[in-house]
């Protein structure tokens, strides 16, 4: 990061507008130019100039592109921190800019409004099937209340117990927004560009600095690695047509001592749902995934079975263990 160019990008009043909504939550560039009043080919320009200073960055998801700060007031680099405490600062004691801030918080509720209709028409759309499986395993709440006992996060246990969680498969983001006040942060990740708009819809209350949501495939996860305290898959296995591979990569992103959760179906017989829902594996047995887990660097911890009405969901957890040393080469003879 220059001097030059964030004191020259920070000299626009648009701009200093933009980076106030962007710390507030992430934007696309036309939900930016609809806030603000702009056209969108305006908006881009001013976005450019502060992306190319390094105040924020862009992230395709699709089709589309979303922005979002890239600084704040605790992050590195030092000059990128003070430029995000200026800007606090300013809206503080500046009253004319901290009207204008308030006013274009107040149209990011029409953002929010937007998002949700769109969720709530994919959640109409999609209910019969949700319906369906549903009935076969049962309610949600006490499989996660198992799952957040299995994770250690009861009332009264110390915030951020997870580290930086890593929801694979995040869906509508339901899993992210339970575990984000047990998280240092939460990185949401899923390959369907749809499911990430329920998803953001869903967690656009949280911090912009709290949550991540990132289009990716869990056999290539775009991350480097020991990225993550906690991995999370939930209903999300058995879409792996070979678990073995993807596990290996939520490995590879997990940091030593840090764990893996996996939520899904005991093995059964509903072929329905191979070909009526995608599902490449009928579930698993104990013995499998602790095979699996073992394979992949994990020690796995006894299962949890919660029995529903037709099926059992299982959560399965395992700590990382450290990678082996490499072997020392063979000293020439």
């Amino acid at each position: 990061m220059q001097i030059d160019p964030l004191l020259r990008a920070l000299s626009e009043p648009t701009r200093l507008r933009i980076m106030r909504l962007l710390a507030h939550m992430e934007l696309s560039v036309g939900e930016l130019a609809q806030v603000l009043g702009q056209s969108q080919p305006r908006v881009s320009r001013h976005v450019r100039i502060l992306c190319d200073a390094g105040l924020s960055e862009r992230r395709k998801e699709g089709s589309w592109v979303f922005l979002r700060t890239a600084v704040s007031e605790t992050s590195e680099p030092e000059m990128g921190a003070a430029a995000a405490r200026l800007l606090t600062i300013a809206e503080r004691d500046d009253p004319e800019f901290a009207h204008r801030c308030r006013d274009d918080r107040r149209q990011l509720a029409s953002i929010r409004e937007a998002r949700e209709a769109n969720a709530q028409a994919y959640f109409a759309r999609h209910a019969p099937e949700w319906d369906t499986l549903r009935q076969l395993h049962g309610a949600d709440e006490p499989v996660e209340a198992a799952l957040i006992a299995a994770l250690g996060c009861t009332p009264g246990n110390l915030t951020e117990k997870l580290g930086a969680l890593l929801d694979i498969g995040t869906g509508t983001g339901r899993m992210a927004e339970l575990l984000a006040d047990s998280a240092s942060h939460v990185t949401a990740l899923d390959r369907n560009p749809e499911m990430l708009q329920i998803a953001r819809a869903r967690l656009q209350a949280l911090p912009a600095d709290k949550v991540d949501l990132v289009r990716g495939d869990f056999v290539e996860l775009p991350f480097d690695s020991g990225s993550f305290d906690t991995v999370l898959f939930h209903q999300v296995l058995h879409f792996a047509p070979s678990p073995g591979p993807v596990l290996d990569e939520a490995a590879r992103v997990t940091r030593a001592g840090g764990r893996i959760a996996i939520v899904d179906l005991a093995a059964h017989e509903r072929e329905e749902l191979r070909e009526r829902h995608a599902h490449a594996r009928l579930g698993f047995s104990d013995a499998q995934m602790a095979s699996l887990m073992a394979d992949a660097g994990f020690a796995p911890a006894p299962p949890i079975a919660l029995p529903g009405d037709t099926l059992t969901v299982k959560i399965w957890t395992a700590e990382r263990l450290p990678c082996p040393a490499p072997t020392p080469a063979p000293a020439s003879a």
